[in-house]
């Protein structure tokens, strides 16, 4: 009797294993996606207010606008002037659109000035009802 519970229970642990399942993202690039890098005085004034409010700390931003898709990402605070934001790859996958940005520091040939500064980029794309996937 008891190996029957037992193999009933191992049955039951089977069968629960199985029927869970990882959702796998698909990251497989489908196209680069066009894409403008605009200032901060070219965007929608809500998307400006959106990131002054986060600039302290990092941040991942999508928003959607006449037609256009903003994405924005930020570092947070930095000590220095000098720093920037380069856009390493924006491309769409079936699910999403990635976006990679790098925070490059001050270049060695740069008059350095103290002071907090707030690296970020703003990348205009045409709209898409994706998520936005920050790599």
């Amino acid at each position: 009797m008891k190996k029957t519970g037992l193999y009933i229970l191992l049955a039951g642990c089977m069968f629960i294993l199985c029927a869970c399942s990882v959702k796998k993202e698909d990251k497989e690039k489908l196209r680069d996606v066009e894409f403008t890098v605009v200032d901060s005085y070219d965007v929608p004034e809500e998307l400006q207010k959106k990131i002054d409010d986060k600039k302290e700390k990092t941040f991942e931003i999508s928003y959607a606008d006449n037609g256009y898709l903003y994405i924005a990402q930020g570092y947070g605070s930095q000590e220095t002037s000098g720093y920037s934001v380069e856009v390493k790859e924006c491309y769409e996958a079936k699910n999403a659109i990635y976006l990679k940005t790098n925070l490059l520091g001050p270049p060695k040939d740069e008059e350095i000035i103290k002071g907090k500064t707030y690296p970020y980029v703003i990348v205009k794309v045409e709209y898409s009802d994706k998520n936005v996937i920050f790599n």
